[in-house]
């Protein structure tokens, strides 16, 4: 069952934000994307930080009563010092895939109101839209393996890292969708790649499901490791977009989207809390 909930949340949650982004206009689009990335900073910024990091951090109490209890000293157990040093490598790897621009956030675009010059859209496409396409799928697979990952540990995290990955999948696929169309995508082209692109989140579902499985004992570094990932991109993606001089009133506005991304991701923890009790 565990399989099969990883296959439908990367599968589902990779459909839904390209089907957004194709049914709506550039224009709507453009606005769009502006509230959703507030919204999403928000969302990953509490997975991570409210919900993945103590699942992390709380198995290094778990492994000392285990000890209490007469379980093997010689037993490999996570320590504060290693899951930090994997948090700290976490966000230096993923630094290095995006100068690599493996690891790409489409979020800027022709008409965004960031004054980007002409033709800004085709040059961040690359020829034939591929730096677009191929760094959306390392993107996808990594986030397949970090849905994976947080399903082997409980499926209530599973379900909340997959909210939070929608979350930014959605403006993510919308930034894609808009800058393929710019660049001369049709919109049926750009719509089939961006799904071929998606499918990437379900091979690193399934790949990460069989490859951790085995090996419960990784699942704290591979948890701070996806911590890392939503903190990069939320520090170093999504907020710095949201630092522009802007009157009071689009200013609350953002602050209401970020808001509203915490306080979704504390709801969904609540609900999920209470079903299983």
């Amino acid at each position: 069952m565990t399989l099969l909930y990883i296959i439908l949340a990367t599968a589902l949650g990779g459909a839904v934000s390209v089907a957004i982004a194709a049914t709506l206009t550039v224009g709507l689009l453009g606005r769009v994307v502006k509230n959703l990335v507030s919204l999403s900073a928000g969302v990953l910024l509490a997975t991570a930080l409210l919900q993945v990091l103590p699942e992390a951090f709380g198995s290094i109490a778990g492994a000392a009563g285990h000890q209490h209890a007469g379980e093997s000293a010689g037993h490999h157990h996570p320590t504060p010092a290693g899951l930090f040093s994997v948090l700290l490598g976490g966000l230096l790897f993923f630094w290095l895939l995006e100068k690599a621009e493996l690891y790409r956030h489409v979020h800027h675009h022709e008409g965004d109101g960031h004054d980007h010059h002409d033709h800004f859209d085709a040059q961040q496409a690359g020829r034939g839209g591929m730096a677009v396409l191929v760094g959306d799928a390392v993107h996808n697979f990594c986030d397949g393996v970090i849905i994976a990952a947080a399903f082997l540990t409980d499926p209530a995290l599973g379900v909340i890292t997959t909210l939070a990955v929608a979350a930014h999948e959605i403006p993510q696929e919308a930034g894609d969708f808009i800058v393929l169309l710019n660049a001369g995508f049709s919109r049926a082209r750009a719509l089939a790649f961006n799904l071929l692109s998606g499918a990437a989140a379900v091979a690193g579902g399934v790949l990460g499901y069989f490859l951790v499985g085995p090996f419960l004992g990784l699942l704290p570094y591979l948890l701070v490791a996806a911590s890392s990932s939503f903190i990069y991109v939320a520090v170093a993606d999504l907020l710095p977009q949201l630092q522009q001089r802007l009157s009071w009133r689009e200013t609350a506005w953002q602050v209401a989207w970020l808001v509203a991304g915490l306080a979704l991701v504390l709801l969904a923890r609540e609900l999920l809390h209470q079903h299983a009790h």
